[in-house]
């Protein structure tokens, strides 16, 4: 089974890493071959020995093409109930002003938004281009998207961190960050 993505130039030396060392990592831990295009950013994960790992493959490629870090990206490898996602913002924001916009209320001034969703969640975020993803446990990205969609919705940031601070309560028992 051979797969097809592409990802933003830039990010193209960030999958490969200083040396290849990022791809080659990716491989050994998904058990499938990156053939990865610089010029077109095309990126093709062939026959992994392992379908279940050559699936996360898939996950990793896309984590660090929305903006992830490698470490961050490569932590899927390490728990099978680490889950990716992405929130597509594209079909909110009418005008470019408008995504900006979007954009900063998920980050806050100097990153500070994005860094109590983490904080409060586990989950990591990363706003890239016209999405929002997350990685963490599925009930912490639950709780992320349902606070990342209130802001989204408009809602000010006062109730958010309110529901985050009682949602934390209930993902006490999930591990924390990862």
């Amino acid at each position: 089974m051979n797969e097809h993505i592409k990802i933003p130039l830039e990010r193209v030396a960030v999958l490969v890493g200083p040396k290849g060392s990022v791809k080659a990592l990716i491989e050994e831990g998904s058990t499938a071959q990156l053939n990865i295009d610089s010029s077109t950013g095309s990126v093709e994960i062939m026959e992994p020995k392992d379908p279940i790992k050559g699936l996360r493959a898939r996950e990793i490629v896309q984590a660090i093409a929305r903006g992830f870090s490698p470490e961050k990206a490569l932590k899927l490898l390490d728990d099978d109930f680490l889950m990716f996602e992405t929130i597509d913002m594209s079909n909110l924001a009418r005008t470019e002003k408008d995504m900006q916009r979007l954009k900063g209320r998920i980050i806050g001034r100097e990153g500070k938004t994005r860094e109590v969703f983490e904080a409060m969640t586990g989950a990591r975020i990363s706003v890239y281009g016209k999405t929002v993803s997350l990685i963490g446990y599925p009930e912490q990205n639950s709780v992320a998207r349902t606070g990342i969609d209130m802001l989204l919705k408009g809602s000010t940031h006062g109730p958010v961190y309110k529901f985050l601070e009682k949602k934390k309560t209930d993902l006490r028992n999930v591990k924390m960050g990862f």
